[in-house]
């Protein structure tokens, strides 16, 4: 009896319907686990990108000497920039070409490069956004999906005891087990997706409110410098225009000629 009990014995001898419902529910699992351990090194990466960059940052290192740095790096790792370091040369990157422009002042230059800070910001947040929205709808969904499976396997056990003549509690058993395997399965894809769901919402949280903060310090880093680069023409003199000349007529002191007569 135990043997026909059995986990395996009862999703192989559930009904069509609830075969399907068990199929959906584990391929959504596996997909889950497969996206938290993504994410989990995702965010993990991250974390560590952020902490070396911030400490080369603050370092006192010239700006220009950083950018070079990390190109260079990227160009022998090969790989791409991530999360803090990415709004730094965003920023950079346009701020520096704003300012060998002929003719931008220090306001439009400023503006280029908070705006292309704040781009790279979204692109970093859409990048720690990815795949949540699918944890969040098996986390939501699937205790649902399970119930499906269980009303209606109950429902079918119920029909099979109609034609029988004497119904007991072993002819019924099997059915309804093999129902409640459906919400069992559903509540082992949510219960997962939910936690990783919360856990990585925290930390997507946690880094933007870091990413903003860096942004803000650094812009004010650009605006010293760029207001120190400006010219200081307010402050020089004018200067003096060259006096007219004094108009040419016959000077007062000279002796007047004589006429002869």
């Amino acid at each position: 009896m135990a043997e026909d009990l059995s986990v395996w014995q009862l999703v192989a001898g559930a009904s069509l319907t609830v075969q399907t419902v068990m199929f959906i529910l584990f391929l959504a699992s596996v997909i889950s686990w497969f996206m938290i351990i993504q994410r989990g090194f995702y965010f993990r990466a991250c974390t560590r990108a952020r902490l070396h960059f911030e400490q080369q940052f603050w370092s006192g290192m010239d700006l220009s000497q950083l950018f070079r740095q990390g190109s260079a790096q990227a160009d022998a790792s090969g790989n791409n920039f991530v999360g803090m370091e990415s709004i730094f040369r965003a920023g950079f990157k346009e701020f520096s070409r704003l300012r060998q422009q002929v003719g931008v002042d220090s306001d439009a230059v400023m503006e280029g490069a908070q705006r292309a800070m704040r781009v790279a910001s979204a692109r970093e947040e859409e990048q720690m956004d990815k795949h949540l929205p699918f944890l969040a709808t098996v986390g939501s969904t699937s205790p649902y999906v399970g119930l499906f499976g269980t009303v209606w396997g109950i429902m079918t056990s119920f029909q099979a005891l109609s034609t029988m003549t004497q119904a007991t509690l072993a002819t019924v058993a099997p059915g309804i087990s093999e129902a409640l395997v459906a919400t069992a399965m559903g509540l082992f894809a949510a219960i997962p997706a939910v936690v990783a769901y919360n856990r990585y919402s925290a930390n997507v949280e946690v880094l933007l409110n870091k990413y903003e903060t860096f942004s803000d310090e650094f812009y004010s880093i650009l605006h010293r410098q760029a207001l120190s680069a400006q010219p200081a023409v307010a402050s020089q003199p004018a200067p003096a225009k060259p006096a007219k000349p004094a108009a040419k007529g016959p000077n007062p002191a000279s002796p007047s000629p004589r006429v002869k007569g």
